[in-house]
């Protein structure tokens, strides 16, 4: 996780923010990422965000850059051509969301979830592009779902835990 996703996540839930931010960045840090491959680079997700990587050719300077962020559009253009383009899968805070373009070669879009649940799993970034293949959106489920038990007990480590069952739409609801 990237130092902006910090400071995201601390605006994110005030009560007790400084140790869930640390639990949250250990937690991503142990477990990894569950990453969708695309023909410019690659997607992923948390419970609050949504990070896009995309390989640019080295050189790129930020003026060549321009990254359009929306309530439910995304687009991102570099040195004149389209890269991606349409209406996001959920929508995002767009205020909330950044770019940053790392070594003249790799932009780093960070998308704030509207909706930060482990029950908001993106199947696709965008409306039936990008869609993560069935394995990949199976853990991508999975890796939410842990992380929501993390959230849940931030006294316990589930960053290498394995999980099987009903994990689908964030798990299983231990309410009354």
């Amino acid at each position: 996780m990237q130092l902006a996703s910090h400071h995201q996540l601390t605006r994110t839930f005030p009560t007790d923010t400084r140790r869930w931010c640390i639990t949250m960045a250990h937690f991503d840090e142990k477990s990894g990422i569950v990453p969708c491959q695309t023909p410019w680079g690659q997607w992923y997700q948390t419970m609050e965000e949504v990070f896009i990587e995309v390989t640019v050719p080295e050189g790129t300077k930020g003026k060549m850059v321009t990254v359009t962020f929306a309530p439910k559009q995304l687009s991102c253009t570099v040195r004149g051509e389209v890269v991606f383009k349409g209406e996001l899968h959920e929508a995002v805070i767009s205020d909330e969301c950044t770019w940053t373009l790392v070594d003249n070669k790799l932009v780093q879009i960070v998308l704030t979830k509207s909706r930060r649940s482990a029950e908001n799993c993106w199947r696709s970034l965008l409306k039936d592009q990008y869609t993560a293949d069935p394995f990949t959106y199976d853990q991508m489920e999975k890796k939410l779902t842990l992380q929501r038990f993390q959230h849940e007990n931030p006294g316990f480590d589930f960053s290498g835990a394995e999980i099987t069952g009903n994990y689908s739409g964030g798990g299983p609801s231990f309410d009354p």
